[in-house]
């Protein structure tokens, strides 16, 4: 019960308020420690064949991005990127085109999903457990329901200034505004 609330609760933030702000280039500003490093993963939905978003909270290590489906093989995203695993992902810094690949049974795990959630702000702590200082063999019991995904960078993806992307809704608002104030 708490779950689907929670779920819901995260959808329509998501929906409202995280997709939009990436979507119009102001990623840089929803990261941050609290409240965690956040990422905008876009799929193609396996069943409509539609652009799909999802935030996520991430990690760079070695050259690729990685993330995890914290509500478990169930998420819908982590369901279209198995699909179709060539995606683009939004970061802070911009988009980037990829490809996704299950890394759950890698080498890293342990590290990566450490730093994970880690990055995941007060989020990392809805696990029931401290990221900083779990042993390693908690750590594996605790996140085994937890698919981790390596995005393998392929590309610049297309961001918020390009043809389909919303910088274009923010150029015109401060436009309309300063011409407002002049006209004034």
């Amino acid at each position: 019960m708490a779950s689907r609330v929670i779920r819901r609760i995260l959808k329509f933030i998501n929906m409202f308020l995280m997709v939009p702000l990436f979507r119009l280039g102001l990623g840089s500003f929803v990261g941050n420690p609290i409240t965690g490093y956040i990422m905008v993963v876009k799929t193609i939905g396996r069943k409509t064949g539609k652009e799909r978003y999802a935030p996520v909270n991430y990690a760079i290590l070695n050259g690729n991005i990685y993330c995890m489906a914290g509500f478990g093989k169930g998420s819908q995203w982590y369901r279209n990127l198995q699909v179709t695993p060539n995606i683009e992902i939004i970061i802070p810094s911009g988009p980037m085109a990829g490809v996704a690949e299950d890394a759950t049974n890698s080498e890293e795990f342990i590290r990566v999903i450490r730093q994970l959630l880690k990055n995941s702000g007060f989020a990392g702590f809805f696990a029931g457990f401290n990221p900083f200082t779990v042993s390693d063999t908690e750590l594996r019991e605790k996140t085994k329901d937890y698919p981790l995904i390596r995005i393998r960078p392929t590309g610049v993806g297309s961001g918020a200034g390009d043809a389909g992307g919303w910088l274009w809704i923010l150029s015109l608002v401060v436009s309309v505004v300063v011409l407002w104030f002049v006209l004034r």
